[in-house]
Formats: structure tokens, sequence, C-alpha cells
């Protein structure tokens, strides 16, 4: 498959553009290799793009006083990921995105994603459309973690995204729903004797 397939799909999904429209888009963006457990971002260096996920699994995540690691976002394919506060501000990361299989992403810079801005109107819009969902997903996420226990929120990740259950490390996932790598075995385990 031609790597901006997926990518021309996801924009079509969200903005009509025409075919002209969609080359030139993707002509911003470049086809980036990231190994497992290789970091595309990292505290103090400012990230200067955002990844679209063509090939691979990352987390997002920042480390604690005590040195404990909290996910902040997983992606898989079809999802975007950066230092978003980093990113959008371009100040120094506070975060690390890390590769957790091999990856094969297309990244768009800084000033590449102001030039297509200021070049179509339509460009403008798709990119404010995954701003306000990943606004909408982060509140989402807020919510979750501070309503609802811990049991639930793995019951409610586990219906919505079964197939990040299946690829992303347990430790990696213990730390997105904000419990021990222990208390997470637990409640798998439970679930699967309960469907057994």
């Amino acid at each position: 498959m031609h790597h901006y397939d997926s990518l021309k799909k996801h924009v079509l999904d969200r903005v009509i553009l025409t075919e002209d429209e969609l080359e030139i888009f993707c002509n911003h963006f470049q086809v980036v290799k990231a190994k497992k457990r290789q970091f595309i971002i990292q505290p103090n260096f400012t990230a200067k793009s955002r990844y679209y996920v063509l090939k691979g699994a990352l987390r997002a995540y920042v480390i604690g006083d005590k040195g404990q690691d909290h996910t902040i976002q997983l992606a898989i394919e079809d999802w975007w990921i950066s230092d978003y506060n980093s990113y959008i501000y371009q100040q120094p990361a506070t975060m690390f995105v890390m590769a957790l299989e091999d990856c094969t992403l297309l990244a768009i810079s800084f000033d590449n994603e102001k030039k297509l801005k200021s070049l179509n109107h339509t460009y403008e819009t798709y990119f404010r459309v995954i701003a306000e969902s990943s606004t909408a997903y982060m509140q989402r996420r807020i919510t979750t973690g501070l309503t609802k226990s811990a049991e639930e929120r793995f019951e409610h990740f586990q219906e919505k995204y079964p197939q990040l259950m299946q690829r992303i490390p347990q430790y990696a996932l213990a730390s997105f729903l904000g419990m021990t790598t222990e208390y997470l075995s637990k409640l798998r385990n439970k679930r699967v004797a309960k469907n057994s």
C-alpha cells in the first residue's frame, strides 16, 4: 500500500479535498521510521513535528518526582501523537514519546503545518477538526480518571479499544489507566475467568 493512502482516507473522512489538494497536503509530510524503544520526542527538546501512525504503536509519558511513569497518550495505526504542548507552542517538551513496536510514521513539521493552513482553508479545517476531537477525548479521559473506579476504567477501555489490549505492554496500559501492573493483571485474569 502506498504510504499516504491511509492518511488520505483519514483526511477525506473529515473534510472534502480534490485529488490535487490531497497530493499537496501529503507532500508536506515525511516518512519516519522508529525502532522499538526508540524515542521520537524527549523532554527539554522542542517537538518539531507531530506524527501520524502508519504502522506500529507508541506511547507518550511523563516521569513523576518519585520516578514513576504516567502514560498520557497511546497511539496505533491511524492515530496522531506528539507532545502537543511542546509542538503547538514550540517550547521544550515535558514528555517522552517512545515506539513500543517498530513504527512507520508520517511526520509533519510545525512550519509545514503552518504553511498548509495558510495555503488552503480546508487544510486548516482538517487540523481544527482533529484538534477538537483530541480536546474532547482528553476531557473524557480526565473525567473518567476522576469519576470511575480502576475496575470501571479497565472495563471501559477494554470495550472501546480491544485492539490496544492485545498490543500495548501491560506496564504501559497500567500506567495509562492509573493502576499498578499487578492490579491490571488481576483484572485481566478475572475477566478471562468470567468469559471462559
